[in-house]
Formats: C-alpha cells, sequence, structure tokens
C-alpha cells in the first residue's frame, strides 16, 4: 500500500483532461489497459513505485496528484525514486529484508546501507535518516512539512475531509459531492469531473456558489473553503480535530476524554495528541502482531 492518497477518478479526469486513452496511459507507464481500468474503477491500487511514472505521463506534480500527510518515511522515498524493495535491495546487495524491516520500524538500516539508499532515492544522508526516523513513528514536532500539509487549496480541502471526516463511514463520491452542490445552487454548478479536477489540482477555481456547495455536501461550515492562504484558527483545530477522531477510531488512541471545557481540545493540543499517536503506532501490540 502506497504511502501516498490514490483515488482512481482523479486519474480518469486528468487523463481525460489531457485527451489520452487508457491504452496510451498504460504504454507510458508500462502497464496493460485493463490495469489502467482497475485502477481508474477503484477496483485495483499501483504499487507505490509506479506513482511517479503515472504523475509524469499525466503531467502533474507527484504531490498535488498523489498527496500525503506529513513528512517523508523510507517507504514514501523509496516509492517517490520509483523503485521496488527489491530494486533497492540489489543497490545494496542486499535481500529484501534489511529493506523491508526499515520501513516497517523494526530493524534500523545498517551505517553501510545508507549512504548508497540516500544516493539512489535522491536525498541526502540526513534526510534519509529523517525518514528512517518517521517509519519507526518519530516525526519532528512542527516540521515544515507538516505545516505544507495543511490543505490551503478548494481540492486540498476536498481532499482533506473526505480522508478524515468519514472514518467508519462511506465518504461521498464525487458524483454525490457534485449532485448536492447542483441541488444547493439550483443549477448545475459542477460535474463530477470538475469535482474531480479540482481534487487532483487540474484546476483550482471554483465559483462562490459551487464552495458553498461544497460546505453543504461535505457538512462543514462555509468558512472552511473561503479563499485564504492559510486555514484560519477555527478550521486549523476542525480539521485536526478530524484527525484526532480518526485516530481514535482506528484504536491508536484508547481510553481517552477530554472533560472540563466546553469549548474541548485545542488545536495545540490535539496536534500533540496526533504527533504522539504516530510515535507509539507501531509500538502497539496489534501493529507488532500484524508485521
Amino acid at each position: 500500500m502506497s504511502p501516498r492518497q490514490f483515488d482512481g477518478s482523479r486519474i480518469r479526469a486528468v487523463r481525460r483532461g489531457k485527451d489520452l486513452h487508457q491504452k496510451e496511459l498504460a504504454e507510458m507507464v508500462g502497464v496493460s489497459a485493463p490495469t489502467v481500468a482497475r485502477w481508474e474503477s477503484g477496483q485495483d491500487f499501483p504499487k507505490g513505485e509506479k506513482l511517479p511514472a503515472i504523475a509524469a505521463a499525466l503531467g502533474q506534480p507527484l504531490d498535488v496528484l498523489f498527496p500525503h500527510d506529513g513528512p517523508p518515511d523510507l517507504q514514501l522515498l523509496r516509492c517517490d525514486a520509483g523503485l521496488s524493495v527489491a530494486q533497492a535491495a540489489a543497490i545494496i546487495d542486499a535481500s529484501r529484508v534489511p529493506v523491508s524491516n526499515a520501513e516497517s520500524g523494526r530493524r534500523r538500516l545498517s551505517d553501510a546501507y545508507v549512504q548508497p539508499l540516500a544516493q539512489a532515492y535522491g536525498v541526502t544522508k540526513e534526510e534519509l535518516l529523517a525518514a528512517q526516523d518517521c517509519s519507526f513513528g518519530l516525526r519532528p514536532r512542527g516540521s515544515r512539512d507538516e505545516r505544507a500539509s495543511a490543505p490551503r487549496t478548494v481540492g486540498e480541502k476536498i481532499n482533506y475531509l473526505l480522508q478524515h471526516g468519514y472514518v467508519g463511514q462511506e465518504a461521498p463520491s464525487d458524483e454525490e459531492i457534485a449532485r448536492i452542490v447542483n441541488e444547493y445552487a439550483g443549477v448545475a454548478a459542477v460535474t463530477a469531473d470538475g469535482i474531480a479536477a479540482l481534487r487532483a489540482g487540474a484546476t483550482t477555481e471554483a465559483s462562490d456558489v459551487v464552495r458553498a456547495g461544497l460546505a453543504q455536501a461535505l457538512q462543514v461550515d462555509a468558512a472552511l473553503f473561503e479563499d485564504d492562504a492559510e486555514v484560519d484558527p477555527a478550521a486549523r483545530e476542525f480539521l485536526e480535530g478530524l484527525r484526532f477522531l480518526g485516530s481514535i477510531h482506528r484504536g491508536q488512541i484508547l481510553g481517552l476524554a477530554a472533560r472540563g471545557s466546553s469549548r474541548g481540545l485545542s488545536a495545540e493540543m490535539m496536534a500533540h495528541i496526533n504527533e504522539l499517536v504516530g510515535e507509539l503506532k507501531h509500538k502497539l501490540p496489534e501493529a507488532q502482531d500484524g508485521e
């Protein structure tokens, strides 16, 4: 499973915008046309190391087409270099075990492997070691990458809400979002492909009525979709709350309750709790048993 977010409907929207057939995209990426069809329909997902080739074929920045949360870990560095575990292992003349162990937070890389992998991944030794820390659940507090990952555009905010706001239930499809937006607007203001294009970053423009309709469709305050440079404090607290609730649902936080405050936990406290969740995820019995 790739550490980046993959949405087949976004691939379909961008491909159509480029006037590419599935067969043409498949040839550019090195797979079959039926494979691309399964990706776009959500029946299958590409391996993480395929994502750079897909983004390049569609002429889209990797971070826009396939966003990810927080600073990179070892798996993300390898996948972004377009390398499989076997290919990375061959670079250090070893079996897959050292690479897999490091990526899953079981055993750190030997010193002799660090520089060759850093060079293969196109990063510095320091950046690779920082990514290794992330693979072991150690995230730098308030890192630049974490701040940069805050949703800013309309599409990024849609993606964030879909990812974190529907734990335990099915998130609305692009078709469903477009239908609710159009019902709210009273006119055909946007299509499903238009929603997919926003989410893919192929377009960043959205009218006021579409923004208001998106808030209605995703059940949030309309202010969240205002065209501000950064998410305002109130919206940031709301988004951190979504991440917090998602962590509880996934069993990463157990038996925690906030009482004695009508406003609940602050954004800073929620951000800190989410950071601790990342640090603890590899220490939980469930995570160890599943590895």
